[in-house]
């Protein structure tokens, strides 16, 4: 298991610097804004990083919901994968939230605009900070019905957070893939695009599978403690 661990960790370091270096150095600049395009390469990913591990943690927490009462042990899994998952959410949540910025600046002139599609990423972002935060400060079984609750609600966000941008006039632009006849990026541009999706997706599994296993594991030593106290009462 550890010479997997690490063969996976050598691998996603691979990919991530072959990402960085066609991202950087081998596809060309966008011909209208330059090199500050290249963020894209990065912000992209990142938002369909946050949509899957929150979707995962969405299922996940419908699993817990379903076996808590006859399936315990699967539901504690299901409970484990949900909160794993969106922890590596949220990490992907704060880089499209800071990326945004970032690439906006030199292109719109401002930092940040309250339009719906910034507006509905922040909120995604806060609600499942406030999943993390019910998760670190309460304990017990009505605390994994609740953080399953409000991971199910939070993820009524998401395609708010997607089709924003085709249900009102947003600052933001027009989907760059699937947003109509002009829509879409230069085939040159597009390798350093599949290369990131790859990359980061390698890395969020990666940080992912390491969060299950020490929550599953906190899990595990949560029920050896509750049994002992058990033990001493009778």
């Amino acid at each position: 298991m550890k010479l997997l661990r690490w063969l996976g960790i050598l691998v996603t370091l691979g990919m991530l610097a072959q990402a960085f270096r066609v991202a950087m150095f081998v596809v060309p600049a966008d011909k209208d804004q330059g090199d500050i395009f290249r963020i894209f390469f990065y912000h992209f990913p990142s938002a369909m990083m946050t949509f899957l591990f929150f979707f995962i943690s969405f299922i996940a927490s419908i699993a817990y919901l379903a076996w808590r009462n006859h399936q315990l042990t699967r539901a504690l899994k299901a409970d484990a994968l949900a909160l794993a998952n969106a922890e590596v959410g949220v990490v992907f949540c704060s880089v499209v939230l800071i990326t945004g910025p970032l690439w906006a600046r030199p292109v719109w002139g401002i930092w940040w605009t309250w339009d719906e599609r910034l507006t509905s990423t922040l909120v995604l972002y806060l609600i499942y900070v406030a999943y993390l935060l019910l998760r670190r400060f309460a304990a017990g079984p009505q605390m994994r019905t609740l953080a399953a609750i409000m991971a199910i609600f939070g993820y009524v966000d998401v395609p708010i957070v997607y089709m924003s941008t085709r249900w009102w006039r947003t600052q933001h632009p027009a989907p760059v893939f699937g947003g109509g006849p002009n829509s879409g990026i230069d085939p040159s541009m597009m390798p350093a695009v599949w290369w990131n999706l790859a990359a980061w997706l390698a890395w969020g599994v990666l940080m992912m599978s390491f969060r299950y296993s020490v929550a599953h594991r906190d899990q595990l030593k949560e029920q050896q403690e509750a049994l002992r106290a058990l033990e001493m009462i009778q």
